[in-house]
């Protein structure tokens, strides 16, 4: 399209350059058609001027010629009379080819005057729309530049506009990415904090259970170290409660001395609470505390 237009710009112009020079070729021939009028106009009157000598020098030989009373003056008179027709005749023609020529010549004239009033009229009237014209695209030009101006302006100021918008809509989400980093890191935190409790309440119970299972692995530890003690000691005071049931006939023999036996042979339910207290022995003691020996029966 812009090849296009750029085309028919070009003949335009050309088509009005030739235009230019075919209108002053145009002057250039009215004038010279006009000048040649003229010279043929004063052409034409020299020979009607001479046309008018000859005429006149006829008339003047006839005028002569009737004057003489000769027997040939006659004849002379009827040829210089035919001689002023023909001078007449010549006469009439030369004028009307004057006449003519004036006519053309003032044709030409008017013509030329004419064309020239027109071109001045086109002149002026294509000066005046070139001038319009002109004035035209300036208040266009002036109206494109100040809406150009009003365009950048609004352009200006939406991208002000956005600008601001966008700075706010950054700040926001600056805020709520602060808020949700807050949030996130609350969280965190928590779940740390909690972690850490979950973690020590662990720690806490498997120590205790750890504890626990020392202590009752201790307790298990001394009940099988102090089982066999027991044994021995259980072994040790029965041949002593056989000895105290063995000393029950000098207990008959001596009769005074039977309360005294009374009392040894009262005596046995402690061998018993010895040999019952077996399972006590066995038993985990509290606190580190050592379970108490029975005492023996035979030293009573």
């Amino acid at each position: 399209m812009a090849a296009r237009k750029q085309t028919a710009v070009n003949t335009v112009a050309s088509l009005e350059q030739q235009l230019a020079q075919l209108k002053a070729q145009l002057a250039k021939a009215r004038a010279a058609q006009a000048a040649d009028a003229g010279k043929a106009v004063a052409g034409l009157a020299k020979d009607a001027a001479k046309a008018s000598a000859a005429l006149k020098a006829a008339q003047s030989k006839l005028a002569a010629a009737a004057k003489k009373k000769t027997p040939g003056s006659a004849k002379q008179v009827s040829a210089a009379k035919a001689a002023v027709a023909s001078a007449k005749k010549e006469a009439a023609a030369a004028k009307a080819k004057v006449a003519a020529a004036k006519k053309e010549a003032a044709a030409a004239k008017a013509a030329a005057k004419l064309a020239a009033a027109h071109d001045k009229a086109v002149a002026k009237a294509e000066a005046a729309v070139a001038k319009r014209l002109k004035a035209s695209s300036k208040k266009a030009a002036a109206k494109s530049k100040v809406a150009e101006k009003k365009a950048a302006a609004k352009a200006k100021l939406a991208a002000k506009k956005a600008a601001a918008k966008a700075k706010i809509a950054a700040k926001k989400q600056a805020v709520k990415a602060k808020a949700a980093a807050k949030k996130a890191a609350l969280k965190t935190k928590a779940a740390a904090k909690k972690a850490a409790a979950k973690a020590k309440v662990a720690a806490k119970k498997a120590a205790a259970k750890a504890k626990a299972a020392a202590k009752k692995t201790a307790a298990k530890a001394k009940v099988a170290a102090k089982k066999p003690a027991a044994k021995k000691a259980v072994v040790a005071k029965k041949p002593a409660a056989k000895k105290a049931v063995a000393k029950k006939p000098v207990a008959k023999k001596a009769v005074a001395k039977k309360p005294v036996a009374k009392k040894a042979v009262a005596k046995k339910p402690a061998v018993k609470k010895a040999a019952a207290k077996k399972p006590a022995g066995a038993a985990p003691a509290k606190r580190g505390r050592k379970p108490k020996a029975a005492a023996p029966v035979a030293a009573a």
